[in-house]
């Protein structure tokens, strides 16, 4: 279908019936999967080199930037989304950002923050563009939109500012400080109003991100595990990290899809904690992935991490992930203590088998039981909300 070149932008009905995600969002997410390659590809090789508190560092850098940039789109495009030649033109060019970002992701492990800052100016200018069509077409709305786009201009002068101080080896102290800069602008914003987002769109659009994560956590498993294998006389351990890596990827799918989201999202007050802690989720269920080849790596005798080391890349982002997916998620559909114990167990076993041998298979066989526990939870919680009604 032809686009028409220009349409009125006006909001999006947040009440809109069968709303899902266009085409080319969906081609927006693809594009985000290099970058996320990129990141966790990153963090699997700092820990076999023996530099894994620099690599974890590093990777929470990395991947914020492509969450947050990926966060800004999803937000205003659920809000408001014309769909004509111009929203896809400035979404490409965000998309185009986006692919400078993530060939800018090894050089932030090094400490170079050139190209990803770079990759954010040319995405700042496509959704500064697309703040100032919201203001123009949504009156009731316009200085809420200003504020976005005023907000973003003066974020993004600031961290231009500091590449060019720094020469692009902007220190940790001053990404943190950035990073509330850039938090405070949708704060300050929505307080002029807020935005017609759709909860079930923005379920779907995270979840389906979720899915990317989860198979960018295979994609580095699968690539070390054939690395490893093609050599004479492969370690019989590597059967043990496809299983565990199996029942870790799987039960985590089946956890983060066991409850119906959309629900849930009642206002902002909600929307901020839920769409900002997907940060842990989403980066959890990224550094498994890059734990479970360096686990690969250690039982090939290719790297120079501990067991203990490789172990707790993968155990300590699983416990993050079910923390994280308690506090953020389950939490807000039911905050009782016999939701809460599942979640706070799995997580404290996870840390105790991260001491013993094997600790990939037993991270898978916990992830099961906790999957299992919450199943019945909220298959109990559906029953008793049908009963009621």
């Amino acid at each position: 279908m032809i686009a028409p070149i220009l349409r009125p932008l006006s909001p999006r009905d947040p009440h809109e019936e069968h709303r899902t995600a266009s085409p080319l969002e969906l081609f927006t997410d693809l594009c985000y999967v290099v970058a996320i390659a990129q990141a966790a590809l990153s963090l699997h090789h700092e820990i076999s080199e023996g530099h894994a508190g620099h690599g974890l560092v590093w990777f929470g850098v990395s991947f914020f930037a492509i969450f947050w940039a990926w966060l800004n789109f999803v937000w205003f495009n659920s809000a408001y989304d014309p769909d004509d030649t111009i929203n896809r033109v400035l979404t490409l060019l965000q998309v185009f950002g986006s692919l400078v970002l993530a060939a800018g992701v090894p050089r932030i492990f090094h400490e170079d923050l050139t190209l990803g800052i770079v990759g954010y100016v040319i995405m700042r200018v496509g959704l500064v563009l697309m703040w100032l069509r919201a203001a123009a077409g949504h009156p009731e709305r316009r200085r809420t939109a200003l504020r976005y786009a005023y907000g973003l201009i003066f974020v993004q002068a600031g961290w231009v500012t500091a590449l060019l101080v720094t020469d692009g080896h902007v220190p940790i102290w001053l990404f943190v400080l950035g990073v509330a800069l850039d938090f405070s602008v949708p704060f300050t914003a929505e307080l002029a109003g807020t935005t017609p987002w759709h909860p079930h769109h923005i379920a779907e659009r995270y979840g389906l991100f979720f899915i990317i994560v989860l198979g960018e956590t295979i994609l580095s498993v699968t690539i070390a595990l054939q690395v490893a294998f093609d050599k004479e006389h492969p370690p019989a351990e590597l059967w043990l990290v496809v299983a565990g890596g199996v029942l870790i990827t799987f039960s985590g799918w089946w956890l983060y899809f066991a409850r119906d989201n959309s629900g849930i999202l009642t206002d902002n007050s909600v929307g901020y904690v839920w769409g900002f802690g997907h940060y842990v989720i989403f980066g959890a269920a990224a550094a498994v992935g890059a734990g479970l080849a360096a686990r690969v790596d250690h039982y090939s005798h290719h790297s120079e991490a501990s067991d203990l080391v490789s172990s707790a890349f993968v155990t300590g982002p699983g416990a993050a992930f079910l923390v994280a997916l308690w506090l953020v998620n389950v939490r807000l559909h039911d905050s009782s203590m016999r939701t809460a114990l599942p979640f706070a167990v799995g997580a404290l076993a996870l840390v105790a088998v991260t001491f013993v041998p094997y600790s990939e298979l037993w991270a898978g066989l916990i992830g099961v039981v906790v999957l299992v526990t919450e199943l019945r939870l909220a298959a109990g919680r559906e029953g008793a909300v049908g009963a009621t009604s």
